[in-house]
């Protein structure tokens, strides 16, 4: 049995501090990692002075976790809090480690490519909300933004922490809504530009895979960039994709580049687990009208053309930009456009 989070942190919550309160009451746990039966987890003081008086809080803590039923394992840290920057040796963008064949990321069962042949078709919407809509069923969920050129998942996902790294070369992902995510829009300062070529394209996708601690995961959803380019080639041939999921509005000129996302896909020999068309229809808040913008059932025909599943249809809605311009995606809501997330969610589900 492996233990949650909230199981963990509810017996922290019984070690007691010298200097008043509990570790969760004063917020000292971080980087809680649960991987099958051991924990590893770090107590974060406010100074080196106050650190040297933790030991048996460190002790304790160790203990009472290490009690919990199916706990065979416990490692706990202890430091002391600085003023948050990069590790002199954390640098994110190289060229890529050369590797042999195609190979997992560690703890993740299932690695999941959301691609588009486009941009502008809502493909970073439909990821985002697709990693919240499937946590909320109960998988454990990550979720990395590959748009090095426009990461948009920190503002759609309401995160705006810079990653922290323990020794320079790890990275710790962040919590948003359920979900572990990262991206390198975290590591940015405000508006700078990411300007690299295809080699450092490759090497930053290989590092935010392989060290970032994911730890047990269902899945890892990547969001991709729109086309069929560097990142694409690096994420499916040098990484076991367990399949793909093609983004697309049901025009006639967005199918044209779905249908090039689909080839190349094939080239790569990584399945696709099946087609989302995103804007399907609009419905007008004030008289209800509904009006089929981008066309009407494109993308259903074309999968049925390809021989491919079909996951659903998404509306254009408002309440969706809104809601992620706001961080807090829409599949995390009660709202009733959460429905056709959570539905689209299930078949991914049954097809994986």
């Amino acid at each position: 049995m492996t233990q949650t989070r909230e199981a963990i942190l509810s017996a922290l919550d019984t070690v007691k501090l010298p200097d008043g309160g509990t570790l969760v009451a004063r917020d000292l746990v971080r980087a809680l990692v649960i991987d099958d039966h051991s924990v590893r987890f770090v107590i974060e003081t406010p100074s080196a002075e106050i650190a040297k008086t933790y030991g048996e809080v460190r002790a304790q803590a160790e203990k009472v976790v290490a009690a919990l039923p199916g706990v065979q394992s416990v490692s706990v840290a202890l430091t002391a809090h600085s003023a948050p920057k990069a590790p002199p040796s954390l640098k994110v963008g190289r060229h890529p480690t050369p590797q042999e064949g195609r190979q997992a990321v560690p703890g993740v069962t299932h690695l999941l490519a959301v691609g588009s042949g486009k941009g502008g078709v809502g493909k970073s919407t439909v990821a985002a909300n697709l990693s919240v809509a499937l946590a909320r069923k109960g998988l454990r969920v990550g979720l990395l933004d590959a748009d090095i050129y426009g990461p948009s998942q920190p503002k759609m996902m309401g995160v705006d922490k810079r990653p922290a790294s323990p020794d320079g070369k790890r990275i710790l992902p962040l919590d948003a809504h359920g979900v572990k995510m990262i991206s390198i829009g975290l590591m940015l300062k405000g508006d700078e530009a990411v300007i690299w070529r295809g080699p450092m394209l490759m090497g930053a996708l290989q590092q935010l895979l392989t060290q970032v601690e994911w730890g047990a995961l269902d899945v890892l959803i990547v969001d991709m960039p729109p086309g069929t380019g560097d990142i694409q080639l690096t994420l499916c041939s040098k990484f076991d994709v367990r399949g793909a999921v093609v983004v697309s509005t049901p025009q006639d000129v967005a199918l044209l580049d779905a249908r090039k996302a689909l080839r190349a896909f094939e080239t790569l020999k990584t399945p696709v687990l099946g087609l989302i068309e995103n804007m399907s229809t609009f419905i007008c808040p004030q008289c209800g009208h509904e009006e089929h913008i981008f066309g009407e059932g494109g993308v259903r025909k074309e999968a049925t053309k390809q021989g491919l599943p079909f996951l659903g249809e998404l509306p254009l809605s408002v309440e969706v930009r809104l809601a992620g311009d706001g961080g807090v995606p829409v599949a995390a809501t009660d709202s009733p456009v959460a429905n056709a997330y959570a539905r689209i969610a299930d078949k991914l589900i049954a097809e994986l």
